[in-house]
């Protein structure tokens, strides 16, 4: 089974609209690059079944498409309502309380234990996704917070809470975090997402486990919280991805500053050579009808224009009711971008330390030979995968191919924009390896007799060390 081919890549969120192994197949054959496994909802014998079927996948075509395990991270929620919810009116007065009952009008039950404490006078308490607003009047700092109800409305069960306002003490990996981490490594998820991230050291404890695990797992940031947007530079440099969550983050911040941070985001994660996903309500309309809205589509094109390497899709493709024809959808939208309007080749700042100087000039080099030769592609031998990061996040016109003996890279390079990647495990001569490899790329089809070629590689082959040589060659 062939695969729909385009640069931008897509993240589609599995659930029981999706979990059907025939359903999936379809799926990733018209466009799906990265699963992504939300720990928010299912159990992990669900989550398991899941990951079967991905690995079956995996075996029986050749596709390599990576596992994205998205933690829950520290989302507070209220408890349970009465039954059919509480009507909040305007102007009312409403205790939010840490003691479990069932809420009405009058008291609310919130999960979060040290919320008495950490919230002050006048913040502002966002109840579903910001549909709901309170303001704090007072706290008794032990277990009940006294609130005013600004813009009212039902409120029903296990509704989620944004405090914009307030620093948070819950840590950001919970216990049933740590929980579902350790089972996503156990079973080779290749990016683990963590929720409401507020600074690096949140990203280095992550790391940590997964350095102790011994997996080849990467992390990805969501940036859904204010103080995540004033450490970013910090939060970009610790982690391995990123994720514009537009949904917390909208919902936390004044909405009509997420387009431009989107943007800011973006350029930031290409000059240091990280992938970054662009997430939520991309076409959400597409949940309950077969075609999205302009303004979706609109959406869609922005983020590829801006540059991103991945697009996500969550309700559209886990519960919605046409998850195959919302991926042909974004596919093409994405292709037609890419076809007529992208702008390749886009300027990124140079951010090397002096341990990459070599391999990053070696990158660029082959980005600006590449332009120079209107060479139609770039060849990578690469272990670590440093390399693949690097060039593609100079946008290149040309292909980009993988070469790896590092079989868990080719699943983590599918999140990578524009990179399709290949086992290659002779290494022999420098020359013998280029022959090689571009005879491999004439006999898939993927380059032609005349055409040219940039391949770069480290010499010697055997040491897979840093990169270190460059060679352009016409394919015979």
């Amino acid at each position: 089974m062939k695969k729909i081919q385009k640069r931008t890549k897509i993240v589609a969120t599995l659930g029981p609209a999706s979990a059907d192994k025939t359903v999936l197949t379809n799926m990733i054959a018209k466009g799906v690059d990265v699963c992504r496994l939300n720990f928010s909802h299912g159990s992990q014998e669900d989550h398991l079944k899941v990951i079967n079927t991905i690995n079956e996948i995996n075996n029986e075509h050749p596709f390599n498409v990576a596992i994205l395990a998205d933690l829950q991270g520290p989302k507070i929620r209220i408890g349970k309502m009465k039954e059919g919810g509480a009507i909040l009116i305007n102007g009312s007065e409403v205790e939010i309380t840490t003691q479990e009952l069932i809420g009405d009008e009058k008291r609310i039950y919130i999960t979060y234990e040290n919320f008495p404490n950490d919230v002050k006078e006048d913040e502002i308490i966002l109840l579903d996704d910001g549909k709901l607003q309170l303001r704090v009047v007072s706290t008794n700092h032990k277990d009940t917070v006294f609130c005013q109800v600004v813009h009212g409305g039902v409120l029903t069960s296990r509704k989620g809470v944004n405090l914009p306002n307030t620093k948070v003490s819950i840590p950001s990996l919970t216990e049933e975090d740590l929980d579902n981490l350790n089972f996503a490594l156990d079973h080779g998820a290749d990016w683990i997402a963590m929720s409401f991230v507020r600074s690096a050291e949140d990203i280095y404890q992550c790391k940590e486990i997964i350095k102790e695990k011994g997996s080849h797992a990467r992390v990805i940031a969501k940036i859904e919280k204010p103080e995540a947007i004033e450490n970013i530079d910090a939060i970009i440099e610790a982690t391995d991805g990123i994720m514009v969550a537009r949904g917390d983050l909208g919902v936390e911040m004044p909405m009509e500053e997420v387009p431009g941070l989107q943007k800011i985001i973006v350029q930031k994660c290409r000059d240091l050579s990280k992938p970054v996903i662009i997430a939520t309500q991309m076409l959400e309309s597409m949940i309950t009808t077969p075609r999205p809205t302009r303004a979706e589509v609109n959406d869609v094109a922005n983020s590829v224009l801006d540059g991103a390497d991945a697009v996500m899709l969550s309700g559209e493709t886990s519960v919605g009711e046409f998850p195959e024809i919302v991926i042909e959808t974004m596919a093409k939208i994405i292709v037609h971008v890419e076809q007529t309007s992208y702008n390749y080749y886009s300027d990124k700042s140079d951010q090397h330390t002096d341990l990459t100087k070599i391999p990053d000039a070696i990158c660029g080099s082959s980005i600006y030979l590449a332009e120079k030769t209107k060479a139609s592609a770039i060849a990578v031998m690469t272990s670590s995968g440093y390399t693949a990061f690097e060039i593609s996040s100079y946008r290149p016109d040309a292909d980009i191919y993988i070469f790896t003996g590092n079989k868990n890279l080719l699943r983590s390079l599918s999140l990578v924009w524009g990179v399709r990647a290949f086992v290659y495990e002779k290494f022999e001569s420098t020359d013998g390896t280029i022959q090689d490899v571009n005879k491999l790329l004439t006999e898939k089809n993927l380059v032609s007799p005349g055409q040219i070629v940039i391949n770069t590689s480290s010499t010697p082959l055997r040491e897979k060390g840093r990169t270190n040589t460059i060679r352009v060659s016409e394919v015979k």
